[in-house]
């Protein structure tokens, strides 16, 4: 099995650090967030990961390089000309993830989520996409019913809606029928997605999940309790120094 880590962003929330450096390159305990994640994967033995490059690209692969890929085999996509966000940069690296199963996960989480309860998930579920949520406080969050299938998403603090074509929910009644639950960036995905997504050039992958969930299964894996944290602004990083040795 593959995986790709999004380690292209700009890192605007993580100033002043990406003003010279890209955000995967933030150090946690002595260890780069990038670093951390690979090792993360090498933990259920996946050892060979796609890293998206562009925000100061050169340095990534001169860390990658010194490191030796800190033991695993890492495979480049270069979005140097232009960042095309994690649904244009999942696109973009389509023909270095091949035709099995993969993982993602962004660059700037850390989690210990047990990524080989949500890969059992995933196959029992027979879903397209299964992703990591949680009930931990987030303004952003995916929408499920029941049945941990996604049914929308919403921005509980400017109340923005947004729902799969031809969805039976509404602004209306979508709180009262559906859950909330915060996007953990951590996904499994079948590779059929290559065949699915619709999009070009710039996107982000809350689109495609939009965009098909009306007519593929995507899951919501709940692994709350889990430690996580998303290392998106400077002060975030005493926080995951506290939570990861």
């Amino acid at each position: 099995m593959k995986a790709m880590i999004f380690a292209a962003g700009l890192g605007t929330r993580f100033k002043p650090w990406t003003d010279q450096h890209p955000k995967a390159l933030a150090p946690v305990n002595g260890k780069s967030l990038l670093q951390r994640n690979i090792e993360y994967l090498q933990r259920y033995g996946i050892i060979e990961v796609v890293v998206n490059v562009h925000h100061f690209a050169n340095q990534i692969l001169e860390a990658v390089e010194e490191a030796n890929g800190w033991g695993s085999k890492i495979l480049i996509s270069d979005e140097r000309d232009e960042v095309l966000e994690t649904g244009g940069g999942l696109l973009k690296a389509a023909p270095l993830l091949g035709n099995e199963p993969f993982v993602t996960i962004n660059a700037d989480v850390l989690t210990d989520l047990n990524l080989d309860a949500l890969l059992q998930f995933h196959q029992q579920e027979k879903a397209l996409i299964s992703f990591g949520v949680s009930n931990r406080i987030s303004t952003r969050n995916i929408l499920f019913d029941k049945q941990n299938r996604m049914q929308g998403w919403v921005n509980l603090a400017t109340n923005e809606f947004r729902f799969p074509p031809e969805s039976a929910y509404s602004a209306d009644n979508a709180l009262q029928e559906l859950t909330p639950k915060a996007y953990s960036t951590v996904v499994v995905f079948s590779p059929e997605i290559f065949s699915l997504i619709s999009r070009t050039g710039k996107f982000s992958l809350i689109d495609v999940y939009l965009d098909l969930a009306g007519t593929h299964k995507i899951m919501g894996f709940d692994h709350s309790g889990d430690r996580f944290i998303d290392v998106g602004k400077p002060e975030s990083v005493a926080q995951a120094e506290a939570l990861f040795d």
